[in-house]
């Protein structure tokens, strides 16, 4: 398996955004399973992450799948009280770091509650006020 999603596996379940940045590409793009919208770069994308750790619980890859630069990664999860399931669609660049970082997600409902929890989440980070042009 390629080093970095190893230490992806490793960080990202922990929601720490200063371990999973040096994993990502000065230029990153991040597509959440929440809506149809794009982050882009290294600091936004660390601090969603991060955030994304924190609001999961029992959180584990179920299996993994891929070779050179391109990985789907399966996951289980809490939201809450709803399950979840889901597939982190990552891309590495010739650097090795994380390029692109896709998920999909299921069901809609466990979407729908990651989606208040983040928002309730982001509001109360004043980083985010900074970050708010990395989202096209």
């Amino acid at each position: 398996m390629h080093p970095t999603i190893t230490n992806m596996i490793d960080v990202v379940a922990k929601g720490e955004a200063d371990k999973i940045a040096p994993l990502l590409a000065e230029d990153v793009t991040f597509m959440p399973p929440t809506y149809y919208k794009t982050w882009t770069g290294r600091a936004p994308v660390a601090a969603v992450l991060g955030h994304v750790g924190q609001v999961f619980s029992d959180f584990k890859y179920r299996r993994i799948m891929g070779e050179g630069n391109d990985w789907a990664l399966e996951f289980q999860c809490k939201i809450g009280d709803l399950d979840a399931v889901g597939v982190d669609l990552i891309t590495l660049g010739d650097d090795g770091l994380i390029a692109k970082f896709e998920v999909a997600m299921r069901p809609h409902k466990s979407i729908g509650a990651l989606r208040d929890a983040m928002n309730a989440r982001v509001m109360k980070d004043p980083s985010f006020l900074v970050f708010k042009d990395a989202l096209s």
